[in-house]
Parts: structure tokens; sequence; C-alpha cells
């Protein structure tokens, strides 16, 4: 064989030798690699695993309210529409006026009457003190004539008759001061013991002045006003000229200021949850937009607790089941944010701040 030939073999020989030597320790080398990765990827999950607690069994919430009003009325005017947006205190509902008005009017009448009764009360008490004083210098003298009477009797310078007619007479003079006195003390009470108060303290005024106030206030509940902003909806169920009893739902209004997530986390989650905790918010109908929130509130019992039918787990086949704890989350709506409706599905991730070391491990 050619020498030429030998020496252009021998590199080749010598590649195909190296070869199989890296092969041998590249294997090892990426599967202790891979190891390695999988181990400090699951480390840095696991030390990050406590911080955050999350669930989508969470629902938005707003005030709802059936709106009612304590009096009974024809409704003459209904001032909004399905869908409408109100503010506090806008007119929704108006009822027939009519007969408030007259018991307004009926009430007023009432206590300006009653007035007027407590002053005559009082001037014919002071009447009648004043006839009590007259009475009595009629008594003095009825006295004075009867004993003058009394002395001469026996001797005939008065009659039998003249002394009898001023001994009677005596005694009609005190039994009109007796009446007078009587009169003046039912007077007095009539007053209450205080002829000199005031007609607005006293307790016939106060009762007609209730009277008046309840009148008023019966006739300003005829116009049905929202109690906070938010929408109205269900108006169509009530139409004008339908009576409305007293007590009975007109229509809804849902808030729209005030609204927040109710969450149902598992009981295993809540280790480390606590109110004032950062949380965020998506909203299944907007993808992609967060909303920044804060834990409010930890109900005090699991929601099964307030079921009508309470889990009860004391037969012999008892099962355990995660319980889950509501959790209200207050989320912070900006100007520019999209509107959240009551009953829109949601979920939850909260910043507990709760960090994991490797010394927890051991």
């Amino acid at each position: 064989m050619p020498e030429g030939s030998i020496r252009a073999e021998m590199p080749q020989t010598e590649a195909a030798s190296a070869r199989p030597k890296r092969r041998r320790w590249l294997r090892p080398a990426l599967m202790l690699g891979g190891v390695l990765a999988v181990a400090a990827g699951s480390g840095l999950f696991w030390l990050n695993g406590g911080r955050y607690a999350g669930t989508d069994d969470a629902y938005v919430q707003a005030d709802r309210l059936m709106l009612a009003t304590d009096v009974s009325g024809i409704v003459r005017r209904i001032a909004v529409h399905e869908g409408d947006t109100v503010a506090a205190g806008q007119v929704l509902v108006q009822l027939d006026d009519a007969p408030f008005r007259h018991a307004l009017d009926q009430a007023r009448a009432r206590l300006q009457q009653t007035s007027l009764n407590l002053e005559a009360m009082q001037a014919d008490y002071q009447r009648l003190l004043r006839d009590a004083a007259a009475q009595e210098a009629a008594v003095s003298l009825a006295q004075a004539t009867y004993d003058r009477a009394a002395q001469i009797v026996n001797s005939g310078a008065v009659t039998r008759s003249a002394y009898d007619q001023a001994r009677y007479g005596l005694q009609q003079s005190q039994q009109q001061l007796e009446s007078l006195r009587a009169q003046a003390r039912v007077q007095l009470a009539k007053l209450g013991g205080k002829p000199d108060q005031p007609v607005e303290q006293h307790p016939d005024y106060l009762e007609a002045a209730a009277r008046l106030a309840e009148a008023q206030r019966q006739l300003d509940h005829t116009t049905l006003r929202a109690p906070f902003a938010g929408t109205v909806t269900q108006v169509s169920t009530l139409q004008p000229g339908q009576y409305l009893a007293a007590a009975s739902p007109a229509f809804a209004l849902v808030s729209s200021d005030h609204v927040w997530v109710d969450a149902l986390p598992k009981e295993t989650d809540l280790t480390h949850v606590k109110p004032g905790d950062a949380a965020t918010v998506t909203i299944d109908t907007y993808p992609g937009i967060t909303w920044k929130a804060v834990v409010e509130s930890i109900s005090p019992a699991s929601g099964s607790t307030f079921s009508v039918l309470p889990a009860q787990n004391a037969s012999g086949n008892w099962v355990k089941v995660v319980q889950r704890i509501p959790v209200r989350i207050r989320v912070e709506q900006p100007a520019d944010a999209p509107p959240l409706r009551s009953g829109m599905s949601a979920v939850v991730s909260i910043n507990t701040g709760h960090e994991r070391h490797l010394s927890d491990i051991f």
C-alpha cells in the first residue's frame, strides 16, 4: 500500500475513535443537567408556591334592593325606564298623594285646635282661681252675717227665718267655693299640674304634633326615591294606575358604586390569607383586564354552615370534604374600567406575602 494512502487513513481512524468517547460523557451530562434543572425549577416553584392563594370560584356582587314603600296607593307616575342609571335621591315612582294631603291637612287642623283648647284651659284655670278668690270673700260675708244672726237670734232682734236664711246662705257659699276649687283642680290636672307650662310641651299637643309628623312622613313616602346610585331593572312589573300595597316590591335597583367579589377558596388555601392582603381580580367577561383589589373580610364560618340543611357527618359513612370559606374582596374601579355587573364570574389571586425557606423542609 502506498505511504500516502496510509497517512490519509490515520486521521479518519482517530476521529472515529473520538466520537464514542464524546458520546459517553455527553449523555450523563445531559441527564444530570436535566435532573438539576427539574430540581431547581421544583425548588423555585415550592419556595414561591405558598405566597399566592386563588380560586376561580368567585362572583361579582353588588348591593341589590327590591324597592318598596311603607304606604299604599295608586301609582300615578313612573319616572324611570328599564336599565336607566339613577343617582341617589332621584325620583323613581310617585303615588297618588291626594288622600295623604287630606290627612295632613286634617292633622294640621287638629294640632291648631289642640293648641287653642290648651290655651282656653289655661285661661279657664285662671278664671276659676279668680272666681274662687271672689267666692272666698262671699263666704267671709256669709260667715259674718251668720255670726251676727246667731248672737242676737235669742234676743228676738232677728227672726228665726232670718237666722235660718243666714245659716243656709253660709252653707251655700261654702259649697260654691268648694265647687270652684274642685273645678280648678280638674283644670290643673288637665294641664299636667303646670298651668304656666308652654302649650308646645303639653302631652296633648305633643300627640297632635306626632300625628302631624306621621301624616307628613306618609305624604313624603308617596314619592319613592333611589336610596343609592345604581341601575333600575324589572321596571315593567309596575304600571301607572296599579295599586301598590305597602311593603310590596315595585322593581329592583342594583348598585353601581358598591361592588365587590365574593370568593370561595378552599380552606386549605387560606392558611396565610388575612384581611388587608393585596389581590388581583380578572373577569371572564373581560379577558386581559385585571382589577386591583384588597381582602376586606374572611367569613367566620364555612359556606355550608349557612345552608338550610348543613351537612351532618355523624354517621359511620363519614367522608371528609374540603370546605370553602367565603372571602369578600373589595375591588378598585378605575374610571375607564368596564362596568362590573352582579353575578359575573371572576378569578381571584391573593398575595399573602408569605415566603417559604429551605429550612422549612428539614
